[in-house]
C-alpha cells in the first residue's frame, strides 16, 4: 500500500490552509508503520465494509482501500472531506472507486450510502471518542468488530473490567454492545500535531445485549445513576431514580444485589437484571 508521510500531510495541510483544531479533536497520523499496524490489527477481510470516522488528510484511509472492499469515511470538516477522494485518487488510483466519504457530524448521522458497515477502523477525534463509538455501535447493528484509536486514558476506561479503580459510564455501556480489549500502545510522536498524551488501540466484537425486559435506555439511566454519585452506595445513587432511598434498597435486593454495593462492582449484566427489577415495580422512565 501507498501511504502518506509527514512531507506529504504538511504539504497537504499547506494547500488547503488547513491549522488543525482541538474543536474537531484533529490530530493527524504522520507515520506511515502505524498505518500498517493498524490495518494489520484490525484482520479485515477483503469483502468487507469499513466505516472510518474522522479520516483527516487520509493516512488511515489509504491503507484501509488497500484492504477492504469499500470504505465509507464519514469527515465533519468540509475541506478535507471535499479532499479526501483527490488524495485517494491521486495516491491510489487503482483503489478511489472503494472509497465514499460523507461530509457530516458522525454523532448525527443517521444513515450511510450503500450496503451496511461490517467493521469500525479509525483515529477517532479525541474529544468525542466514546459517544462515537457507542453511537457507530447502536446505529449500525451490521458493525461485527472493530479497531479504534483514542486517548490512552480512554482507553483504559473503554476497556476496565468491574471493581477497577477505572471502570465506569464508558466500560458499562461498551460492553452492552460489545467486548472491548486493548490492542496495544501508540505514542504520541506518530501524530501531527504532536497531543499533551499517548495514545492506545482498542478491539472491539459484537455480541448479543444481557437477556433483560428493560429498555437499553432504562439501562443506560440506571448506569448513568449509579456513577452520578461514584462514591456513593447504590443505595444513595439510586435513590432519585428510584423514588427514594428505600424503594432502591427494595428494588436492589429484589436484584439480588448488595444495597450497600457501588455502581463500579457492577457487571452489565447485573445493571441489566437491576433495571429490569427497577421497571417492575413502575419506577423506571
Amino acid at each position: 500500500m501507498t501511504l502518506l508521510g509527514p512531507a506529504d500531510i504538511r504539504r497537504l495541510a499547506t494547500d488547503l490552509g488547513l491549522h488543525p483544531t482541538k474543536k474537531w479533536g484533529q490530530n493527524f497520523v504522520v507515520d506511515a508503520n502505524t498505518v500498517r499496524r493498524i490495518v494489520r490489527t484490525a484482520a479485515l477481510d477483503p469483502a468487507e465494509v469499513v466505516l472510518e470516522v474522522g479520516p483527516g488528510l487520509g493516512s488511515l484511509t489509504l491503507g484501509l482501500v488497500s484492504a477492504a472492499a469499500r470504505v465509507v469515511a464519514v469527515e465533519i470538516d468540509p475541506a478535507l472531506a471535499a479532499q479526501l477522494p483527490r488524495t485517494v485518487a491521486s495516491i491510489a488510483p487503482e483503489a478511489a472507486d472503494r472509497l465514499e466519504v460523507v461530509a457530516a457530524d458522525a454523532l448525527a448521522l443517521e444513515s450511510l450510502p450503500g450496503p451496511p458497515p461490517t467493521a469500525l477502523v479509525a483515529n477517532l477525534p479525541y474529544n468525542v471518542a466514546v459517544p462515537v463509538l457507542l453511537r457507530a455501535l447502536e446505529r449500525w447493528p451490521s458493525l461485527r468488530h472493530g479497531l479504534v484509536m483514542v486517548q490512552a486514558e480512554v482507553a483504559d476506561r473503554i476497556t476496565a473490567p468491574p471493581g477497577s479503580r477505572t471502570y465506569g459510564v464508558p466500560s458499562v455501556k461498551v460492553a452492552w454492545w460489545a467486548s472491548a480489549r486493548r490492542a496495544g500502545a501508540v505514542p504520541r510522536g506518530v501524530f501531527w500535531p504532536v497531543p499533551n498524551v499517548d495514545s492506545a488501540l482498542v478491539a472491539v466484537e459484537r455480541r448479543n445485549p444481557p437477556v433483560t425486559e428493560a429498555s437499553r435506555a432504562q439501562v443506560f439511566a440506571v448506569i448513568d445513576a449509579a456513577f452520578a454519585q461514584r462514591r456513593k452506595s447504590l443505595r444513595a445513587a439510586l435513590a432519585g431514580i428510584a423514588g427514594s432511598p428505600a424503594t432502591a434498597e427494595a428494588v436492589l435486593r429484589g436484584a439480588g444485589l448488595d444495597p450497600l454495593a457501588r455502581g463500579e462492582s457492577l457487571s452489565v449484566g447485573e445493571f441489566a437484571r437491576l433495571a429490569a427489577e427497577l421497571r417492575s415495580i413502575g419506577s423506571a422512565s
